[in-house]
């Protein structure tokens, strides 16, 4: 499918792997735009081709917003992409008691309920465009975690919610498939991201240490690249594919 003069929704777009590939799809000639919270939004760099939009990934009128405004752009909307999402940690029990039911609610509301939210809002969308050679009509890429299959200490709330995006992933692409639309998930390992540039440099060197090859941690834009080559490899749909260097998490 092609990229160029088509619209994109990426969400968490504006920091980590939603902006990165929010710029390489710009870069490519879409018109994005980039699903966001304010405060992230602050902090986003003005890039040509990319429209921040405010909108909370849980919050149903906000997201319909940001569709109609994509959709509306006066070119078809192709492609989403969906990165929002956050990750803390806390085990079932511990020292402090046991896990808050609130935060394990929170995670699955924003990682999981989110993404599903989003998914059908562009879907909707995205099924009345005109259709290209065989009947497609955009696609939509979802982001898991390798937690999803390798959960550690602590992550049981991030491993149920990205264990809930992989499961969507198949049953979405069948649901979809009569509209033209494919669906597929990457399940991200170690990636250099916002949320680990409060660690020290021996602990990010510990966990590249843990890759079996190669052995450094991921990059946004190799995120990007995947995003992009899925967009654009018309057969591939109702997949997962872990982008990790090999990686398998021990327990801790």
């Amino acid at each position: 499918m092609r990229i160029t003069d088509t619209a994109a929704i990426v969400t968490g777009g504006a920091s980590g792997l939603g902006g990165a590939t929010a710029k390489a799809l710009a870069a490519k000639g879409a018109r994005v735009f980039a699903l966001d919270l304010a405060a992230g939004i602050e902090k986003a760099p003005k890039i040509e081709g990319i429209t921040y939009v405010e909108a909370d990934v849980t919050d149903g009128d906000q997201v319909q917003e940001a569709v109609d405004q994509a959709a509306g752009s006066g070119v078809p909307l192709r492609t989403v992409v969906n990165c929002a999402g956050i990750g803390p940690s806390a085990r079932i029990l511990s020292r402090k008691g046991r896990h808050d039911l609130n935060l394990f609610r929170k995670v699955i509301e924003i990682n999981l309920i989110g993404t599903f939210n989003v998914v059908t809002l562009a879907a909707e969308a995205i099924a009345k465009t005109e259709p290209l050679e065989d009947e497609a009509r955009g696609v939509i890429v979802n982001t898991a975690s390798v937690a999803a299959y390798d959960g550690q200490i602590g992550q049981v709330a991030y491993s149920a919610s990205k264990g809930g995006v992989v499961g969507l992933t198949l049953p979405s692409a069948r649901d979809l498939a009569s509209h033209g639309i494919r669906v597929m998930t990457i399940a991200p390992g170690i990636i250099d991201t916002p949320m680990l540039a409060t660690v020290s440099e021996e602990f990010r060197a510990g966990l590249a240490a843990g890759v079996p090859f190669p052995k450094r941690l991921g990059r946004p834009d190799e995120y990007a690249q995947l995003a992009l080559d899925i967009v654009e490899h018309d057969y591939l749909n109702g997949e997962v594919i872990r982008l990790d260097g090999s990686l398998r998490m021990a327990p801790k």
